[in-house]
């Protein structure tokens, strides 16, 4: 990823802000085979001092990324979106598209089948915290025997990336007004609205004028 310095994202705890509101990553290895991209939830290793991530892939990922082998890119998509010229000034101008995103780097750490589990657990729990009436991967001892079982099918993984490419592309670039009138059309109800979008922009608006 081409980094502009304007942009850069630099500051480890907006990183991994960014990593636990968006835990989706794309995978990308560049295997004997050719690239391969994969995609799966992922959470943030709180256990580790330095930046780590834990997930799971299939037994056919495994083997299609060869998984321990390599390097492999971790990707972290946040909210993104279309900026129209008509709501810059009048002066001539081209659309945009602001975003935030995080690359992480690393050769994977093959988690034991105890911590795959274990894993797995913990990423139930994160999605289903949210529910009114949460299933818990070990809720009932029949949920327990279902998770040991199909788990054989997964393996899970640790990655504590050896390089970090994080980008906040905001319009930082535009004066405090056009961001402001950014802002203000991403919050309405218009064909190119997005609430995360305004939000991501107003963090740094404000952070910038601290």
């Amino acid at each position: 990823m081409r980094q502009n310095p304007s942009f850069v994202l630099a500051d480890p705890e907006e990183i991994a802000r960014v990593i636990r509101e968006n835990p989706w990553a794309t995978i990308v290895s560049n295997t004997s085979d050719g690239l391969v991209a994969s995609h799966y939830p992922v959470l943030i290793d709180d256990s580790r001092e330095e930046l780590s991530l834990v997930t799971h892939v299939g037994r056919p990922d495994e083997q299609l990324h060869e998984l321990g082998q390599h390097e492999v890119l971790f990707i972290i998509q946040g909210p993104h979106g279309y900026i129209s010229p008509g709501w810059y000034d009048p002066k001539p101008a081209v659309p945009t598209w602001n975003f935030i995103t995080v690359h992480l780097g690393g050769v994977p750490e093959i988690l034991s089948d105890e911590e795959n589990l274990d894993v797995l657990a913990s990423l139930v729990d994160h999605f289903e915290d949210r529910m009114p009436e949460p299933r818990r991967m070990h809720g009932t001892p029949e949920n327990s025997e279902y998770a040991a079982r199909i788990s054989s099918g997964t393996v899970g993984l640790r990655l504590t990336p050896t390089r970090i490419v994080a980008k906040s592309k905001m319009s930082q670039n535009r004066p405090p007004e056009t961001v402001d009138r950014i802002i203000t059309e991403l919050e309405g109800d218009g064909p190119y609205s997005s609430e995360g979008l305004a939000a991501e922009m107003r963090r740094v608006r404000d952070r910038m004028r601290r």
